[in-house]
């Protein structure tokens, strides 16, 4: 098994996670045997991901029962049964955490929560969110998921100063990643000036690749024309970002830190299954593997990679052409960063929406479980 391509793409340097969690994949030994046979070492969870799961089956049903029985709502049995679900993966991730912590700083073995998404724009809201999500889950390879907007930067440095793990997701431009790992790096040299330990934080700077070609594939069908240039805009815009990345947790400024223990806040891509069925099923993988860096992945991309994948580090090859794809797109009539905020408000749209839904959805089986 070690030979298999995940294992072989993680001797490349990229740590593989799973874009999915469900109590009965927790429980049932699924999600083990995804960490010992498929190379899995860590987790992210969403509202989607969380609506998907509590509303098959019956999995849910006693613990929902009981929070309702102790006088919950539905809002706080939710946190209740995500909490019980993240404790639980953390658990199971806990071997790989404590493996990683006793070779050096630790990057992998993390599970990720995110706060309520209808706090995207609200800057105090979400880093109050994210320290009580924290303290509630109490673990210590947990990651709290701060959406990347405008007012998310500043809390994702408030909390990062605070000394706890986050996973900055709904990253979509290179203006606005800049802007992430800038709030990262202030976060730790406070950490650091107020005598903290920054061993003790790692984080994520999420990309969500495919949508950003969904949408950039649907603005040159309304221009007409350009088929060369479909296809192509996301694994450009993640190799630009990888550039950064590199650049940013290089020289005097970050070697100071790392020299504290502080460890670089680790690009992640999201959204990895393709959405265009013309296109190859594992491109968002085979294209973007680099070095220190994590691929997500929903198991029907493990599964396809698994079978067909051929791990070789593609992410810095064909920079100088991600750069001119840019400039052919913008001149096509793309904007580039029209496209990317579009992208930035309609996932929080769809996150506040799941959330929404799943509420819904809770509140329609607690009439079951309880009628009036």
């Amino acid at each position: 098994m070690s030979s298999s391509p995940l294992h072989r793409l993680s001797a490349l340097g990229q740590s593989v996670w799973i874009d999915f969690l469900s109590r009965e994949s927790i429980r049932g030994g699924h999600l083990k045997s995804l960490i010992d046979e498929d190379a899995v070492v860590g987790a992210t969870s969403n509202p989607t991901i969380f609506q998907k799961a509590m509303t098959a089956g019956d999995a849910y049903d006693e613990q929902l029962r009981k929070e309702i029985g102790r006088g919950s709502n539905v809002r706080e049995a939710f946190w209740a049964l995500a909490g019980r679900d993240i404790k639980d993966a953390c658990d199971l991730f806990r071997g790989v955490w404590d493996g990683e912590r006793d070779a050096r700083p630790t990057r992998d073995g993390y599970v990720s929560l995110e706060v309520d998404p209808g706090l995207a724009y609200e800057t105090l809201a979400t880093y109050r969110e994210a320290l009580r999500l924290h303290e509630v889950v109490d673990r210590p390879n947990l990651m709290v998921k701060i959406p990347g907007t405008k007012p998310g930067l500043a809390a994702i440095e408030d909390v990062v100063a605070k000394g706890h793990s986050i996973n900055v997701t709904l990253i979509f431009s290179l203006r606005r990643y800049a802007e992430v790992a800038e709030s990262y790096i202030r976060g730790i040299e406070r950490l650091v000036a107020e005598g903290g330990d920054p061993k003790k934080v790692a984080s994520v700077a999420s990309f969500f690749v495919s949508r950003i070609d969904t949408e950039a594939d649907r603005r040159l069908d309304e221009i007409g024309g350009h088929d060369e240039l479909k296809g192509k805009l996301a694994i450009a815009n993640a190799k630009l970002a990888y550039q950064h990345y590199k650049a940013v947790f290089a020289g005097p400024r970050w070697e100071y830190l790392a020299g504290k223990g502080a460890t670089p806040q680790r690009v992640l891509w999201a959204s990895t299954s393709t959405k265009n069925p013309a296109y190859q099923d594992t491109m968002y993988v085979e294209e973007l593997i680099g070095a220190d860096t994590v691929n997500t992945m929903p198991e029907e991309t493990i599964r396809a990679y698994q079978d067909h994948g051929e791990p070789e580090p593609r992410l810095e090859q064909g920079v100088e052409q991600a750069r001119q794809l840019l400039e052919q797109l913008a001149t096509a009539g793309v904007d580039y960063d029209d496209l990317t905020d579009t992208l930035e408000r309609e996932g929080v749209e769809k996150f506040s929406a799941s959330f929404d839904e799943l509420l819904e959805a809770l509140s329609a089986k607690l009439q079951e479980l309880v009628p009036a």
